[in-house]
């Protein structure tokens, strides 16, 4: 027998679940244009050396890699951020730089699931290309917020928590810890809220930290005052700029979401100044949504440094927040009509009726099973439909079909030409 279920850590979507993700996608489509962002798209699959890093990323470990026929080493996206880098280093030379671009792609990662982690999702990403002051970051900022908006989510719900590298590769080096050693240490702290203090520390160890070293990293790490930091460290350059992207985010109205955070890392090596997460006040949730500022990253892949920042928002913490806080919007399926024929020769009028209101814009679906009127209209009802389209032997014969209004319960016969200029 063949396994009827699908591949671990993947999906199916039924029609009702297709609806929410139409939704959810719907709401990404809009908030991103309406923010002045374009849209693009790549393949699914990509080289796999466009993934595979030496900085210790979790995310090399955990790809769908295979050779195809050629002997070529390919892989099925994780992310998006490495196919837009390149992208835009193919057209480097003709684009109009800064550029806002987004999608929604299906990204694959062959990792441990847990609660709110799949090994495939959608994932909206957004980004700004060539914008060097952190106004790239307002705009990122705003652009995710006004989202969780459009999901009905107010500051009751979520924050979004926010730090930038440079105060932490300032710790590190405030506490002689060597440059080269800095990535690597920054994918260990990303697990900070994953696993026991002990554990980290370990690993930071293990990494080549000294015991005095790793004690003062955590007396650092909790500080929960940028100013308390600021008189702390010798480089402020972190500090100073998120300081100036918070007063930007207040001035636009949006002081009360954002909420500093010394332990965002982000485990990603490429991310070079702020970096953010989105999630419940309380922390309650997998992140929501993570992101940040990576200067650096088109230049790993031979080009020159090109400013940019982005984020990635996953369909399946989100929906998971937005179910259990029931706010699920209600999703019927949409009909103008559903015909129904009750007998063989009315097929032709029924699809000849259906093709008409079709041309001139209206849903329709035809209900050909032949059952028994009760159980027919029962199965109008259930589709959606606004209006049931009788076609009863009686009433055809005078070029007359009975219309239905599916709410108010009520029926009345209509010339079938009247029906279709009732419909313009």
């Amino acid at each position: 027998m063949i396994d009827l279920q699908p591949v671990k850590g993947t999906r199916d979507f039924f029609p009702d679940e297709m609806r929410l993700r139409n939704w959810l996608f719907e709401v990404w489509r809009n908030v991103s244009e309406q923010a002045g962002f374009e849209e693009y798209d790549t393949c699914v699959l990509e080289h796999e050396e466009l993934y595979v890093r030496k900085t210790g990323d979790e995310i090399s470990k955990q790809l769908y890699s295979f050779e195809d026929k050629g002997g070529r080493r390919l892989s099925l996206r994780p992310e998006m951020t490495p196919s837009l880098a390149r992208l835009v280093l193919q057209q480097e030379k003709s684009l109009s730089f800064p550029i806002k671009w987004f999608s929604m792609p299906q990204c694959f990662r062959y990792e441990r699931m847990t609660k709110g982690r799949r090994r495939e999702h959608f994932q909206w990403n957004a980004d700004i290309i060539g914008q060097h002051e952190v106004v790239a970051e307002a705009e990122i900022l705003m652009l995710l917020i006004s989202a969780c908006e459009s999901m009905g989510l107010s500051t009751n719900d979520f924050r979004v928590f926010i730090n930038d590298r440079r105060i932490l590769n300032a710790i590190l080096s405030q506490i002689n810890v060597p440059q080269v050693l800095h990535s690597e240490v920054m994918v260990i702290m990303d697990k900070r809220d994953k696993i026991p203090p002990e554990a980290l520390s370990k690993m930071l160890e293990e990494m080549r930290m000294t015991t005095k070293q790793v004690g003062q990293l955590n007396e650092y790490l909790s500080k929960s005052d940028l100013e308390e930091l600021r008189e702390n460290l010798k480089n402020t350059e972190g500090i100073e700029e998120l300081q100036h992207l918070m007063k930007l985010m207040e001035t636009a109205g949006y002081k009360n979401y954002l909420q500093f955070d010394i332990s965002i890392v982000r485990g990603l090596s490429y991310y070079t100044g702020a970096v953010f997460e989105v999630n419940s006040p309380e922390k309650q949730h997998r992140a929501i949504c993570g992101g940040g500022r990576y200067d650096s990253l088109l230049s790993t892949y031979g080009g020159e440094t090109v400013p940019a920042v982005g984020f990635g928002f996953g369909d399946v913490v989100v929906l998971d927040v937005l179910k259990e806080l029931e706010r699920f919007p209600e999703l019927p399926r949409k009909l103008d009509y559903t015909i129904i024929p009750f007998a063989n020769e009315q097929i032709g009028t029924a699809l000849k009726i259906a093709a008409e209101l079709r041309l001139q814009g209206s849903t329709v679906d035809c209900n050909f099973s032949m059952k028994k009127m009760k159980k027919m209209m029962q199965q109008a009802h259930e589709s959606g439909a606004a209006k049931a389209i009788l076609l009863f032997p009686d009433e055809l014969s005078d070029d007359k079909v009975v219309i239905r209004d599916m709410q108010l319960h009520e029926q009345k016969p209509v010339r079938i030409t009247d029906l279709f200029s009732s419909a313009e």
